[in-house]
């Protein structure tokens, strides 16, 4: 493989698969979003499952340790009675919030042809 070549440009490892990789759940870019735009950029796991309709405990959670593992979030434990957890986006955090943000604000400006997509069996309206 030559660089700068197409084959190079699209290799396993290449930034848009990567980018694509990160994203493959949409609770990802939804808690990521929803930190931001909600809750300044930090919160509780529980007042982030209620930010969020139709997340359930598990998923949230499940996601919220593989953004932590991936440096998207931090999880800081209080020492209260009972202990309380709570999330905090990181500086490369921050940095994803731009393209969620340009994602999203596409998909209101465009919500007429989401719809001409018509229902997934994965979407619940």
């Amino acid at each position: 493989m030559k660089p700068g070549s197409h084959e190079a440009e699209w290799r396993e490892d290449c930034a848009p698969r990567r980018v694509l990789e990160l994203f493959s759940t949409k609770w990802t870019s939804m808690i990521l979003h929803t930190l931001h735009t909600l809750h300044q950029g930090t919160a509780r796991t529980g007042v982030l499952e209620r930010s969020l309709p139709g997340i359930s405990k598990k998923m949230l959670t499940q996601t919220l340790k593989e953004m932590e593992r991936t440096g998207l979030v931090t999880r800081h434990v209080h020492a209260t009675r009972p202990p309380s957890v709570e999330y905090c986006l990181t500086p490369l955090g921050n940095r994803f919030i731009e393209p969620v943000e340009m994602l999203y604000a596409w998909g209101r400006d465009n919500a007429d042809a989401l719809d001409a997509l018509g229902e997934r069996s994965t979407s619940r309206r």
